[in-house]
Formats: C-alpha cells, structure tokens, sequence
C-alpha cells in the first residue's frame, strides 16, 4: 500500500475499506464451518463404512452366493448365463474398489480435516456405478439365484447357515 502525503485521511478511509473487507469475510465463517464439519463427517463415515460393508459384501458375494448359485445351476444355458453374469458381477467388483483405492486417500485427508483436492466427477462415476451394479443384482441376478436355489431347500439352508456363521461373535478361550 502507498501512503498519499497529500490526502493523509484518504489512507485511513483506504485501510478501512480492506479491513471491511476481510471483516465481511471473516462474518461467512460460522456458516462455512457446519458444511465443513459436514464434509469431515461423511468423507470418516465414508472411508470407514466402504471397505468394512462394501468390501466384504463383495467378498461374501464371491466366496459364499456366487459359487452356491454356480453349483446349484442347471447344465447348459441356466449355468451358462450364472457363470456369465457372476463373471461380470465379479468385474464390476473390482472396478469399484479400483475406484475407491483412488479417491480413498484424497477421503481420509478430508476426515482429517486436512486440504485435499477431490474429484468430483470421479465420485459420481463410482456411485452411478454402484447403483448400477445394485440394480443390476436387485433385478436380475438375486431373483435367478432365489428360483435357483429355491429348488433344492437344503442349497438355501446351507448359504444361510453359512451366511450366519461367518457373521457370529468367534469366541476364544472355554466357557
């Protein structure tokens, strides 16, 4: 800033404009700081939640639904068309968690409450994705696999049983 020797108050009146200024700024902050603490919040819940639910969910679908609905399959086109859709179900598997890996960084520094750039696009590519993927099962992958094991009761009891299991407290040590 110069100082004009000829007009001392036009300074004064100079300073209070920039102080104004940043005063004004300084009035947004309150309501920034909720939308703040907000992105913090979703982007912890987020990492946290994707690879405990997410991750494991496609770990169960492949080492527990997909190989019980493979095998309880009929030969030939019923098979054919499991094997092809469980496939791709597969691959979508890894194209969301690739995904992830790549924001998951960016995610934990917000949490952090720590400057991070975060592609926007690259969120909505994978939750559109996602939803997708979901849909996809919802509509047409989970009803074949409950008329497929529905057949045989013992298929069904033996992936609940399974499922129920892997989800009990393990417990240590002797009673």
């Amino acid at each position: 800033m110069t100082i004009d020797l000829d007009a001392p108050l036009t300074n004064f009146s100079h300073c209070h404009e920039g102080i104004v200024s940043h005063l004004d700024s300084f009035a947004q902050l309150s309501a920034l700081l909720e939308p703040a603490a907000r992105a913090r919040a979703i982007a912890q819940e987020t990492v946290s939640f994707f690879r405990a639910a997410v991750f494991e969910h496609h770990s169960e679908e492949e080492r527990e639904l997909f190989p019980a609905v493979l095998s309880s399959a009929q030969p030939g086109e019923e098979r054919d068309k499991i094997a092809n859709m469980v496939e791709w179900l597969t691959q979508e598997h890894r194209d969301v968690e690739s995904l992830w890996k790549q924001l998951e960084p960016a995610l934990k520094k917000v949490a952090k409450g720590q400057d991070a750039a975060i592609d926007g696009s690259a969120i909505a590519h994978l939750v559109t994705k996602y939803k997708a993927h979901a849909h996809f099962e919802e509509a047409e992958f989970l009803p074949l696999a409950e008329t497929i094991l529905g057949r045989n009761g013992n298929h069904m009891a033996a992936l609940g049983l399974s499922l129920h299991m892997r989800h009990q407290p393990r417990f240590f040590g002797h009673i």
